[in-house]
């Protein structure tokens, strides 16, 4: 999204002659509790351009091409738009489902802007921070992140499974493991010379090769995915590409880094 936005901006400033920042704020994505909450951003997000005077009505919503409305009602959406997800909460006949869902939309005009899915360190499912100190007093105490919205066991299992991650690196880190690491462990489990990792070119060795490389790098040792691709000579979408099938390949043969 950084890449998207950044490049977008320079070239509208460029045709409009302009300098300086375009966008409001930075991009920022939350992790989100999809049962609690999914439905609820669904709505307040479609609803963005009739809250803002962009579109006059619901009506008028549907033919409005910068959100995912008409793709969850026409059934024409982009290939990356989780429509069935969305849909399927509804109702299990695409009609259906998107009858009930435009009702759904309907019913959250009144609301406003709703003050519990945006902002930051809110804790959503408590209702607020006033809830929170309420709690707090009864000696209660929920956990909050800015970047999860959940309620408050949601975002204690999302921080645990994340801080098992950071200790896994850490460890490795300690224990001198490092990328050239890495590649003898890449080398030794695909059985190859670890000269073949750097190889130029697509031999299918060297691609799964570097596939694991970029995999483990970037998931065990916490590189950046920028890092990674200065290091093995590759650009960036490239290096996350070829990270994922390093991921299905070391789920399907059982392999590990140590």
């Amino acid at each position: 999204m950084e890449r998207v936005l950044t490049g977008y901006a320079g070239d509208f400033n460029r045709r409009h002659k302009r300098h300086g920042h375009l966008f409001q704020n930075r991009y920022k994505s939350i992790l989100c509790q999809s049962e609690l909450y999914l439905l609820e951003l669904v709505r307040y997000i479609h609803l963005n351009p009739l809250r803002a005077g962009m579109v006059s009505s619901i009506a008028e919503l549907e033919s409005y091409p910068y959100t995912g409305h008409n793709g969850l009602l026409s059934g024409e959406a982009s290939a990356w738009q989780s429509t069935d997800e969305v849909l399927a909460r509804f109702n299990q006949t695409a009609v259906a489902a998107r009858r009930a869902y435009q009702g759904f939309l309907a019913e959250g005009v009144g609301m406003g802007k709703r003050v519990d899915l945006i902002g930051g360190g809110l804790v959503r499912s408590a209702g607020g921070w006033e809830q929170v100190s309420l709690a707090r007093h009864f000696g209660e105490h929920l956990k909050s992140d800015e970047r999860i919205l959940g309620d408050s066991d949601f975002v204690d299992e999302v921080l645990g499974c994340a801080q098992e991650e950071m200790e896994k690196t850490s460890l490795l880190h300690s224990h001198g493991v490092d990328l050239d690491q890495v590649v003898r462990r890449v080398a030794e489990v695909l059985q190859i010379d670890s000269s073949e990792i750097w190889r130029e070119g697509k031999k299918a060795a060297t691609v799964r090769a570097r596939s694991l490389l970029c995999y483990w790098a970037i998931k065990e040792l916490g590189m950046t995915a920028v890092a990674v691709a200065k290091r093995v000579r590759l650009p960036e979408p490239t290096v996350l590409r070829a990270a994922e099938r390093g991921k299905q390949l070391a789920d399907v043969n059982g392999w590990n880094l140590v």
